[in-house]
């Protein structure tokens, strides 16, 4: 049962449920896709049917972002937890770290996918990477057709959004992949390029905040929090939003 917050399907899972799905989904027949919706996602894909249709085709999706989890108490339907797509892939690493897995890693600056999965190597020495692309690319196919030599287990792909996850639906079953996650900027947090907030922020819900600090520039970004907040709001008092999604 899928927790509807603005047209959105979410999956009402913790941390350690929605890893277990996703090993879960690693270990069945064909290609798995799984999408990790912030606030900015969802109001996105109130105006792109194509998005919200690739988002809800998702085979787990995980939310993202503290303003999805207020969003969905307010709508009477709470979530369990904010599942921080960054976290929710280390959780897969350690995965891949037991079997053995194949990792792809897809997206972000030039070199930073490269450095990334040095650092990911080396935390996670028994997995491969077999693999980098950055995600500065025009043309798909050679992109494709470079993730499917690799002969990937895991592929993340982190082109921002709404790039990313149509790209994962669009050609799935080309990619060789049995699981492929949408991760945002997750590969220059692993390279070190952004700092995560400190733990104490995580705790308190307030990594947006950090991140605001660190870069002003984002304030336009931020403003969605509390849009979704109000829509939110409205659609409780409206009664809108409650089909089934």
């Amino acid at each position: 049962m899928k927790i509807n917050v603005l047209g959105v399907g979410f999956d009402n899972v913790t941390m350690d449920e929605a890893v277990a799905r996703g090993i879960e989904l690693m270990e069945q027949p064909g290609f798995h896709y799984v999408v990790t919706p912030n606030p900015e996602f969802v109001l996105a894909a109130e105006k792109d049917e194509e998005f919200r249709r690739v988002l809800n085709g998702a085979d787990l999706v995980i939310p993202d972002g503290i303003g999805v989890i207020f969003s969905a108490k307010l709508l009477g339907t709470p979530l369990k937890s904010r599942v921080p797509g960054i976290e929710f892939s280390a959780g897969m690493l350690a995965h891949m770290d037991k079997v053995g897995g194949r990792v792809f890693l897809l997206g972000a600056k030039p070199g930073v996918a490269e450095l990334a999965g040095q650092r990911i190597k080396e935390q996670f020495p028994n997995l491969t990477i077999c693999g980098t692309h950055d995600g500065y690319f025009k043309e798909d196919e050679p992109v494709v057709q470079a993730v499917k030599a690799a002969n990937a287990d895991l592929l993340f792909v982190c082109l921002g959004a709404p790039r990313q996850e149509k790209f994962m639906a669009q050609h799935g079953p080309e990619l060789g992949a049995k699981l492929a996650m949408g991760l945002g900027g997750s590969l220059d947090v692993y390279a070190g390029v952004v700092e995560r907030a400190p733990e104490r922020w995580q705790k308190l819900n307030l990594e947006w905040a950090y991140r605001l600090k660190k870069e002003p520039k984002r304030i336009g970004r931020m403003a969605k929090l509390p849009l979704i907040l109000v829509k939110a709001v409205k659609a409780r008092l409206t009664g809108g939003m409650k089909e089934e999604v």
